[in-house]
């Protein structure tokens, strides 16, 4: 299904993030989780694109496979430093002969062992120039952006931020999925933000269930993503203990859900890092409604 028209039917978008497996006990353990998910009927599954465009052929592969085995709409991540723009729109046609349904386009990180993004010879700089180039002349698929609650780690202020959001979704983003955040008022400040400034597509929440306190400490230091001083406690009182961490994760993700869904989302994306198991304990949880 097209993100343009998931949303449209007044169902709860539900959808799953997964990454391209280094190894092959990688993929077997990758095919066991997405199998798992499936049950759950996700609008969609999406691969991301390693930095630099690393997995760029990977992506493709796994998104046709689900839609394969599964029969679940795929979106593929995709990047400016895909290349020059001849790349690029080869990248694009063949995501369609794979049958691919959306593509997240996104501007990239800088490869391992950069710190800042340098275009492409021959390519494009910006996320908007990217989602212009899809809406033009590949049509047919439908076009996924990202959005930061707590502002990009190198934009210089959330105003700044929101500008570049606007002209990915004016040059046609039709959803938003935000990068990870454990606060939800900021989530709704940012949401109230963007209506202020006209952007009305869907936003759509990104989830990520604690599992590691270490793991989430690199995360939101690399995202900029801030965790509650109640949570963090919480965390580091238990983090010579693997199950209790979860355990609190797995608590405070139901709770975010839930608080989400009655406050309105669209839907939510969960950034399950190629494991089921911390997602199906909060969808059951939840209940149908999620």
């Amino acid at each position: 299904m097209r993100i343009r028209d998931i949303y449209k039917t007044g169902t709860f978008g539900l959808s799953f993030e997964i990454f391209p497996p280094k190894t092959p006990e990688g993929d077997g353990l990758l095919w066991e989780n997405v199998s798992r998910l499936a049950a759950f009927q996700p609008k969609f599954i999406s691969c991301t694109y390693g930095a630099g465009g690393s997995t760029r052929t990977r992506t493709l592969d796994l998104c046709q496979e689900i839609k394969r085995r599964f029969g679940i709409g795929v979106t593929a991540h995709f990047t400016c430093l895909g290349g020059s723009l001849a790349e690029l729109r080869d990248w694009l046609t063949s995501a369609g002969q794979h049958g691919i349904d959306n593509i997240m386009a996104l501007r990239g990180d800088p490869p391992a062992g950069q710190t800042e993004f340098h275009r492409v010879t021959g390519g494009l700089e910006h996320a908007n120039d990217l989602v212009t180039l899809i809406h033009n002349e590949y049509p047919h698929f439908g076009i996924g952006v990202a959005g930061y609650p707590e502002k990009h780690p190198e934009a210089p202020s959330l105003e700044v931020d929101l500008a570049n959001l606007q002209r990915k979704v004016a040059a046609g983003g039709e959803a938003v999925y935000t990068q990870v955040f454990f606060d939800n008022e900021r989530f709704l400040r940012f949401r109230d933000r963007c209506d202020q400034l006209g952007i009305r597509v869907p936003l759509v929440p990104g989830i990520m269930p604690i599992l590691n306190y270490a793991q989430i400490k690199r995360i939101t230091s690399m995202c900029g993503a801030s965790l509650p001083t109640t949570l963090s406690s919480r965390l580091e009182a238990v983090q010579d203990d693997k199950e209790a961490q979860a355990r609190i994760g797995i608590e405070f993700a139901i709770e975010q859900c839930r608080d989400l869904i009655a406050r309105g989302v669209p839907g939510i994306h969960y950034y399950v890092l190629n494991r089921s198991q911390a997602c199906e304990a909060i969808l059951q949880a939840l209940g149908p409604t999620s």
